[in-house]
């Protein structure tokens, strides 16, 4: 893996300086006492009286020209109000020339019925005929939500001639993914780079808690000294832990080639967080001399215990059950369960366990549900060319 150097703890210059080239919007916070459990109040995006969708930085933002950034907004005017809008995939990549290449959006909205059946009037063409006639905006999300995992895609739609894939999720089902990982699908999405055009909840800053979890996740499964880039690697390695795709549907290097594409970008996102895993003393940035940094990170048994309390509730939950948990009061009050760890290996090895059977179960559930979803023709194309890509990577 190539080395590149890191740049920590970054002076408050070059925090400045990292904050300006990628121009963050202000975003108002969630209101108090916000219970995202219930229908959400539509947002404004979407809606032709509207002012033009404006640019929201989730954490990290790709720097792009106005033209680039109008196309990509565009699409949101031909479809009903959504809460959130994000893109990613390779359309992000800093290098990116191919315009030919499928753009891919995630749309948060509070009530994917309800939406549905308004898209379906205004875009009746984006979705599977089947689905159309059997059942409606009813049939697209119980299929959606009862065999996959809450989010429905429409994939080869032509927009602004060219391609675009949009995935529909309920903005419950996002917030818990991403504070729990019951899915670890689109949390795991959002531990890399995207580009907001949406954001009407401030999932960036409910997003931090997903990086953290992150970081901590992959640094115990990381040794005692390693690179940023190698960091990057494994964060970006935990979401395809088990991912059925990976057998033969991904490119095999799709891991290092997202990690080393993005790489400015990881650091400008990951950079707050790190710095807080720093101030902890888990981990201490060295370089010298110009030559590419090393990380070295606190192996010991209580920074283990550490790491593992920093990860969601859900998957420490599950590791409780195998390795047993202890139950102590906070000075609130509260009863904490704190998970039994007998040694680092031990709450490595159990973790990585947990969060690649998760992953494996909604790769294959989101799998069925995509092809029943996307129709007979459109599954065969975009399972073909799926396996295109992993047999180039392959030869």
């Amino acid at each position: 893996m190539a080395s590149r150097q890191a740049r920590y703890p970054p002076t408050a210059s070059e925090r400045q300086r990292r904050r300006r080239q990628h121009e963050p919007d202000v975003v108002a916070p969630l209101p108090p006492n916000t219970d995202v459990s219930t229908p959400l109040p539509p947002t404004l995006v979407g809606d032709a009286e509207q002012p033009a969708v404006e640019d929201v930085v989730l954490t990290t933002s790709v720097r792009m020209d106005s033209e680039n950034k109008a196309q990509l907004s565009s699409l949101l005017r031909v479809l009903p109000p959504v809460e959130f809008c994000c893109i990613y995939g390779s359309a992000l990549h800093p290098n990116n020339r191919d315009k030919s290449s499928m753009v891919d959006y995630i749309l948060g909205v509070s009530d994917p019925v309800q939406w549905h059946s308004e898209n379906l009037k205004m875009n009746r063409d984006h979705y599977a005929s089947w689905m159309v006639y059997l059942g409606g905006a009813k049939l697209i999300t119980q299929v959606a939500d009862e065999i996959g995992v809450g989010v429905h895609f429409n994939p080869f739609v032509t927009w602004n001639d060219g391609m675009v894939k949009y995935g529909v999720v309920r903005m419950h089902d996002l917030v818990q993914d991403m504070l729990n990982w019951e899915r670890f699908y689109l949390s795991g999405r959002l531990q890399k780079p995207v580009h907001l055009l949406a954001d009407n909840l401030d999932i960036g800053n409910l997003n931090s808690v997903n990086l953290r979890a992150a970081i901590s996740a992959a640094l115990l499964l990381l040794p005692s000294t390693f690179t940023e880039e190698d960091l990057y690697a494994k964060i970006c390695s935990l979401s395809y832990m088990g991912d059925l795709r990976m057998l033969f549907a991904e490119d095999r290097n799709k891991v290092m080639k997202i990690a080393q594409g993005q790489f400015d970008l990881f650091q400008t996102m990951y950079g707050p967080p790190l710095e807080e895993f720093a101030a902890k003393d888990l981990l201490r940035f060295s370089s010298s001399g110009g030559k590419p940094a090393n990380i070295y990170q606190d192996c010991g048994l209580s920074a283990a215990r550490s790491l593992v309390s920093s990860l969601p509730p859900m998957v420490r939950s599950r590791m409780g059950r195998k390795l047993g948990e202890n139950k102590k009061l906070s000075a609130s009050g509260r009863v904490i369960h704190e998970v039994v760890i007998g040694s680092r290996e031990e709450a490595a090895t159990c973790m990585q366990k947990v969060v690649r059977r998760i992953v494996m179960v909604s790769s294959a559930r989101q799998a069925v549900s995509g092809l029943l979803a996307v129709g007979g023709v459109n599954a065969a194309r975009y399972l073909g060319s799926k396996m295109h890509k992993a047999w180039k990577s392959w030869t």
